[in-house]
């Protein structure tokens, strides 16, 4: 199965146009979406999952048209949505079955057998008597991945999955992920590079609800291999190395700075070749010189407020949509 998005637009009643003609082909496996907040991509993701329409466009998934036959991708979708409410009184068992049925498995049997199936691939079967009140980060990360696979779904698609786990939760809550994505199509729309350099084999560069880049990581980072010099400046020297040179992204280290260059030669005394990565891409890609602060910070968490524009940041309570 192949998920096809041709020529999608949106412009909110605010004058925000969150997307501006995106075209994507994407095939089975891990497909990153990667992009600053406020680029549009809750509001493509919102669109590929019938929550909301686009002015212009148009989106198959194999034989089916999205944007006309809604109840048949709600049956073969599963979402995970940025923000999703839980009710906090009821245990994962409890609420996963009656999500269940709301996606139509109404045999008690089937129905007891899938949601101990879900809960025990996410590892949440020894906690399906704990109240979901109760839960971390990563154990509700990983509960609304089991709601989202609930009917065996052949799309899913997860927004900013990740943001908020610790380093433990999040390996795991790719792994998850990396494992569905074996034989069916996942979206992980991210800000965050890694979570797309570390499953991904396909992925999109999108910014101001444009796609300014789509292929293979590696063959990005293949193309930048040689091109990517890095030095410690001083701040003072920042100015001087910005008129002469392409500064991908400046990174804070004990009072100095760390910057990534983009060019063909060295361009400067003591500047040694780097090994690029996907920030590198990243930043080639959308033109940018992009300050890092060294202390963890994700330096694509920057932008217009796009999706944010007119309430469409992605929420609910999970199942919703179905």
């Amino acid at each position: 199965m192949k998920l096809e998005i041709r020529d999608i637009s949106k412009t909110y009643a605010n004058g925000v146009r969150a997307l501006d003609g995106v075209s994507l082909s994407i095939t089975e496996g891990m497909f990153g979406l990667l992009g600053p907040n406020g680029a549009g991509k809750t509001t493509l993701m919102r669109t590929i999952a019938t929550l909301q329409e686009p002015d212009e466009g148009t989106i198959r998934f194999g034989d089916i048209d999205v944007l006309k036959q809604k109840e048949d991708v709600r049956r073969i979708l599963g979402y995970l949505p940025q923000d999703f409410g839980l009710y906090p009184s009821v245990t994962a068992e409890s609420l996963l079955s009656h999500l269940a049925t709301l996606k139509g498995v109404t045999n008690p049997t089937e129905r007891s057998d899938m949601v101990e199936a879900l809960l025990r691939r996410v590892g949440l079967w020894d906690v399906r008597k704990k109240r979901l009140g109760g839960f971390s980060g990563g154990m509700t990360q990983r509960f609304g991945v089991a709601q989202a696979l609930i009917g065996d779904p052949q799309l899913v698609i997860v927004d900013e999955p990740t943001a908020g786990l610790d380093p433990e939760e999040r390996t795991r809550f790719l792994n998850h992920l990396a494992e569905i994505g074996e034989s069916v199509v996942v979206i992980l729309s991210t800000h965050i590079v890694e979570d797309v350099s570390e499953v991904c084999t396909q992925m999109a560069i999108i910014s101001e609800g444009r796609v300014l880049h789509a292929g293979d990581p590696r063959a990005a980072l293949e193309a930048m291999r040689g091109r990517v010099w890095t030095k410690t400046v001083s701040k003072s020297e920042l100015p001087g190395l910005r008129e002469r040179a392409r500064v991908l992204s400046t990174r804070l280290r004990g009072g100095a700075s760390v910057v990534h260059v983009e060019s063909d030669a060295a361009p400067g005394d003591g500047f040694v070749s780097a090994e690029p990565d996907l920030k590198d891409v990243y930043f080639m890609t959308i033109g940018g010189d992009q300050l890092e602060d060294g202390e963890g910070a994700d330096p694509l968490a920057v932008g217009a407020g796009v999706d944010g524009a007119s309430g469409a940041a992605g929420g609910g309570t999970v199942g919703a949509g179905r």
